[in-house]
């Protein structure tokens, strides 16, 4: 299992997409972090003196965390996509314990990705405050603790990934699927139905990082009249997810045919 995992972590460092996905994730969060720091205050938009203004750009790594579920389909669809799975199960017969290793290593790639986003976001947000000449009104506890919550959020949507890329085997199908799911699907459902809304994955996984609800958990519409779920029971449905996605692409398509 070592052995694997160094075999995961060595493709995941050397593959120029990797870091192009890192580098389009922390592109994305700072432009969203500082279009909402800069709108805030106006017409109903809390200020960023206080700490709900400065909560909402400070949290918001949607896009490192479905970049992170990018990330992770990557590792396990790619091997069909470049025809270098027949190689890796030569090299690895055991099916279930590639699909452990490479679930590790989206853990470990998507907490890095969500580490970065909450990064970004810290130093736009706070860079925003002290150019207006603002006090900086959450603790160091609270961004910690935000910043933490993105890194984990960001981890088990990129094992989510593994499994649904090795679920789908298709790298652009799971991919568009995804953006799909994120967008449009949650969004639409979470506008519609607040009570649902803290329900749905990918929301309740942006919660985690401290992010309100709505937007399909991008936070930019629906679901404002509802409560994201509590951390644990969040965190909870999220590997509810992954375990149940990982164990049907165990049962199904891990074992079939890749010739």
């Amino acid at each position: 299992m070592t052995r694997l995992l160094r075999v995961e972590a060595l493709k995941l460092r050397t593959t120029r997409l990797t870091y192009g996905l890192l580098a389009l994730a922390a592109a994305l969060t700072a432009l969203d972090a500082l279009l909402r720091a800069l709108r805030a205050g106006n017409g109903k938009l809390p200020p960023l003196f206080t700490a709900e203004g400065l909560a909402r750009p400070l949290t918001v790594t949607g896009f490192a965390i479905l970049i992170a579920g990018v990330l992770g389909l990557t590792i396990s669809s790619g091997e069909f996509r470049h025809d270098t799975a027949t190689l890796t199960y030569l090299a690895f017969p055991d099916r279930l314990r590639v699909l452990a290793a490479k679930t590790l290593t989206g853990l470990a790639g998507g907490a890095v990705v969500g580490a970065a986003g909450a990064a970004v976001t810290t130093a736009v947000s706070l860079a925003v405050v002290a150019a207006r000449g603002y006090p900086v009104m959450l603790s160091a506890g609270t961004i910690i603790r935000d910043g933490a919550g993105a890194a984990l959020a960001a981890a088990l949507v990129g094992a989510v990934g593994v499994a649904l890329g090795s679920l789908i085997r298709s790298q652009i199908g799971a991919t568009i699927g995804t953006f799909v799911w994120a967008f449009f699907v949650e969004s639409t459902v979470g506008g519609l139905y607040d009570s649902v809304d803290p329900y749905l994955p990918f929301t309740a996984a942006t919660t985690l990082a401290g992010s309100r609800l709505g937007g399909g958990g991008f936070g930019f519409s629906g679901g404002a009249a509802g409560a994201p779920l509590p951390f644990l029971a969040a965190a909870g449905l999220v590997v509810g997810v992954l375990l149940a996605t990982s164990i049907l692409a165990a049962a199904t398509t891990v074992q079939g045919d890749v010739t």
